[in-house]
């Protein structure tokens, strides 16, 4: 009889990454790392290959697995090294494997999270473009699979902890008014408008709260982040944009709520650590200790809430505007996002040009409905087109 878990980790080099395997190594009875992946970090990925002794260890890069492969002969180690995004559609899919942490950041993180999702597995997930791009097909493909779906976001994993066990997405028959997905507003959130224009990407990487990769800081400096997690909310609990409401909440102790039409709200608090969320979902029904200090209400003293700013935030008006339409232009948004993020991360444009690209983008290509992967992936390719496009008449 099986008696400990295996895991694959889609990104197990990036901040996720780091905090499963946190998990995993404070539980050795029950988690094993089976498969870690990683796009280019050979050395971080040869590290945790020495530490947790996984089966299968897979670098997008040839390149960068022909030196892992290496290193790890030196090392003695046995992990057997593929590379490519074949490869990480097989170690999510593998029959030995149990549960799949989808962590890779952005479109490169869909293939192997449908392919985990194909199987049967049990997703863990933290990838947001795949909802984002690719939700309705996706959602089929879970049920039609009978795979089981755990949110890892902080803010959609206490959304789940605060809806009723047996919640079918029936906001009538469960009493619920909206959701209340908070967010902290980026390091921002006081600065004046005018300021925006001069804002580094070093500036917009320093987020108060949460240590993030580049991209996700850059998307909550943004709050494109939060518009990504309304799209996402919306798929995960079958929630209308109306009843979705943004709430910033600058302290993070709120990780999300849920509001009943008997007046009450149910809220998930704990400090702003990802191996709560991680832990819950890896230890569901269970509860699990994931290493996260007990909060102490005493010293956060107080917790403010406001209105989101969309004159301030004008990627979150526009990640509404996406899910309103529909169709392909959730997939439109995420990559012309993307596109924005990594220019603006390399210099090649302003902080506030991110939204402006976006919405060209939006506005130069045909809402259309989306049934297929391909489809969704056309989509991400035109609209990167389209937006190194945009990108090439600031030059």
């Amino acid at each position: 009889m099986k008696t400990t878990r295996q895991i694959t980790v889609l990104g197990a080099t990036g901040s996720i990454g780091d905090s499963t395997l946190d998990v995993i190594a404070r539980h050795p009875d029950r988690f094993q790392a089976f498969a870690l992946t990683a796009n280019h970090n050979v050395e971080k990925m040869r590290l945790q290959c020495r530490r947790f002794q996984p089966r299968y260890a897979v670098m997008l890069d040839a390149k960068c697995a022909e030196q892992l492969a290496g290193a790890l002969r030196s090392d003695g180690i046995k992990t057997e090294v593929l590379c490519g995004i074949e490869s990480l559609e097989k170690v999510a899919s593998l029959p030995e494997v149990d549960a799949v942490m989808a962590a890779i950041v952005g479109a490169a993180g869909i293939r192997p999270t449908f392919a985990a999702a194909r199987s049967g597995k049990l997703v863990l997930l933290a990838n947001k473009e795949t909802l984002v791009m690719a939700g309705r097909i996706f959602m089929d493909l879970v049920r039609k699979n009978n795979a089981a779906l755990l949110p890892i976001d902080s803010e959609h994993n206490a959304i789940y902890q605060s809806l009723p066990h047996q919640f079918d997405g029936n906001f009538t028959r469960a009493g619920i008014s909206r959701i209340l997905l908070t967010a902290s507003g980026g390091p921002f959130r006081c600065a004046s408008i005018d300021s925006l224009e001069q804002v580094t990407p070093e500036q917009a990487c320093a987020h108060p709260n949460w240590d993030m990769g580049k991209k996700i800081s850059v998307d909550s400096a943004t709050m494109m982040n939060k518009g990504l997690e309304v799209i996402e909310a919306h798929w995960l609990f079958d929630a209308p944009a109306d009843k979705i409401q943004v709430v910033v909440h600058p302290q993070s102790v709120i990780h999300s709520m849920v509001a009943y039409v008997d007046g009450s709200v149910i809220a998930q608090l704990g400090n702003p650590d990802m191996r709560t969320p991680i832990a819950h979902a890896m230890g569901y029904p269970e509860r699990i200790e994931s290493g996260v200090s007990a909060l102490d209400m005493f010293k956060v003293a107080q917790l403010n809430f406001e209105e989101p700013d969309f004159k301030r935030f004008p990627c979150l008006r526009l990640a509404y505007q996406a899910l309103t339409t529909g169709g392909n232009m959730p997939a439109v948004l995420n990559a012309a996002n993307e596109v924005a993020v990594e220019s603006f991360l390399q210099r090649r444009m302003p902080f506030t040009a991110i939204p402006v690209m976006i919405e060209n983008v939006m506005r130069t290509i045909e809402p259309e409905e989306l049934t297929t992967l391909e489809d969704v992936l056309r989509t991400d390719h035109l609209a990167r087109e389209k937006a190194h496009a945009w990108l090439a008449t600031l030059q």
